[in-house]
């Protein structure tokens, strides 16, 4: 890995806010889709008249075809252009949205979203990438907290324009609205987003692409069907040996191929491996908090759903506002100051959060819910710049797309975990049962939801622990300053 100059172009540099303006513009579609469709899943199962467990196939479906395929767009993406497969993403995730709104019975939309995943994956797998060629090491980090933002805005505002359509619109304006923001990407992206050079003499690795699918389809499956499946029953425990199985061979193939999936020689880099290791962790505990808290508000607090929106926007906007300006800074100091402040920070965060009751009131979880946002905003654009400014050149679009992995493995087992704590410790909440819970119910509920905070907070400090552990190889790529 040899120390970096500089890699853009003259044309690059003019207009790299431009090109960034238009990833942005595709990707931020991928965490709105993710987060307004759980909105409206009770409206879409009445609508078509079928049960909530074939229902929650809508959002997991989608979540499994993401991560499954997310490492073959980043290999794709090196060998033939970055501009060509996140621009085929973006028509296809425009034109699956359509056929998603479109759907006359619940099968049909669970495939057409299946597709969905499969599609926006290509986004989420190479803008990283795109934006790291597009700017000079000097202002990577602040590039990449600025593109962070479009993540944290579509979270925001997923759930609060899902409540929207939900009660003034029709649910299938949930995907509907896919189309014209895909479309103007689209043409928006074609436009000004370099076209990057087609490498030669290259070739898929058909083997390690089909034995990441097993191994990262099996992971994920496991994280989000195993409270149905019981997480030590014979069938989870199948599962979760047939995805160790696949990935073992997976890392055996890929020492052995000519040209593998995914080179092994990246995890040489110290910085690079403990870097995409914390940003996994961090997801964990960030995922504790955004699953929990909705929780916590609706069957402790007994809030409605517009207050539980307004009151969980206080974590995405301390992110949104936190992000660009910790990127920057990143750029002048370094990494790892900010990374390890920033999960200490969001680790107390959900220690103060454990220690509410149920005579909290919304001013009181927001403000928490505000301090767990400053740390994960000062955070994750450090960590970001450190991971893609390790990598070589010739592989940012693996490095893009393994950050992508570890981020939407971090979500699916921070809630698995987190989920877990509490159906252990309230075993009423994992039959079905729904709040408001009251009396000696609503006690052992709280004591769950403390536990699990609590939890959330172990991952955050793991994270801390991990960037303190990402020290700079002597040999890696310079960017985002001296770590």
């Amino acid at each position: 890995m040899t120390k970096e100059t500089s890699i853009c172009s003259p044309q690059g540099n003019k207009d790299k806010w431009k090109i960034l303006s238009a990833v942005m513009m595709g990707v931020i579609m991928g965490p709105i889709d993710g987060s307004i469709v759980n909105t409206v899943l009770p409206t879409i199962a009445k609508y078509f008249q079928t049960d909530y467990a074939l229902v929650q196939w809508v959002p997991t479906i989608y979540l499994l075809a993401i991560c499954s395929f997310i490492l073959v767009y980043g290999r794709l993406g090196d060998m033939l252009g970055y501009k060509r497969i996140f621009l085929i993403g973006l028509a296809c995730f425009a034109s699956a949205s359509l056929l998603c709104g479109l759907s006359r019975n619940i099968w049909m939309l669970i495939i057409f979203r299946a597709i969905q995943g499969l599609t926006v994956a290509m986004q989420m797998a190479l803008g990283l990438a795109i934006v790291t060629t597009a700017f000079h090491p000097k202002e990577r980090g602040k590039a990449i907290g600025i593109y962070a933002t479009a993540i944290a805005l579509g979270l925001m505002i997923g759930p609060v324009l899902g409540g929207v359509i939900a009660q003034y619109l029709n649910w299938r304006f949930v995907f509907f609205i896919n189309v014209p923001i895909g479309a103007v990407a689209f043409f928006w992206g074609r436009r000004i987003i370099p076209a990057g050079e087609r490498k030669p003499n290259q070739r898929l690795d058909m083997a390690g692409a089909a034995l990441a699918f097993g191994f990262l389809f099996g992971i994920m499956f496991y994280a989000n069907r195993g409270e149905t499946l019981g997480w030590f029953s014979g069938w989870g425990l199948v599962l979760l040996l047939c995805a160790i199985g696949f990935g073992w061979l997976f890392f055996h193939v890929e020492r052995k191929v000519e040209q593998p999936m995914l080179n092994l020689k990246i995890f040489s880099n110290r910085r690079f491996s403990f870097a995409c290791l914390s940003s996994m962790l961090n997801f964990m505990g960030l995922y504790t908090v955004v699953f929990i808290t909705p929780w916590y508000l609706a069957d402790a607090l007994q809030k409605d759903v517009f207050t539980i929106g307004m009151v969980m926007m206080s974590f995405a906007l301390l992110t949104f506002f936190i992000g660009p300006l910790s990127g920057a800074l990143s750029d002048r100091i370094g990494y790892r100051g900010l990374g390890i402040a920033g999960m200490l920070i969001h680790a107390a965060g959900l220690v103060l959060l454990s220690r509410l009751d149920t005579t909290a009131d919304s001013l009181d979880v927001a403000w928490r819910l505000a301090v767990c946002g400053f740390g994960a905003g000062m955070f994750q654009s450090p960590i970001n710049s450190a991971v893609m400014s390790s990598a070589p050149v010739e592989f940012r679009g693996i490095a893009s797309s393994l950050l992508a992995v570890m981020r939407n493995t971090g979500m699916a087992f921070g809630i698995a975990v987190s989920g877990a704590v509490v159906y252990n410790l309230a075993p009423f909440t994992s039959r079905g049962q729904a709040g408001p819970f009251i009396g000696a119910q609503l006690d052992i509920f709280s004591n769950g939801l403390h536990w699990s905070f609590l939890t959330g907070a172990l991952f955050s400090v793991l994270s801390a622990t991990a960037v303190f552990l990402a020290k700079n190889d002597s040999s890696s790529s310079v960017g985002g300053g001296a770590g």
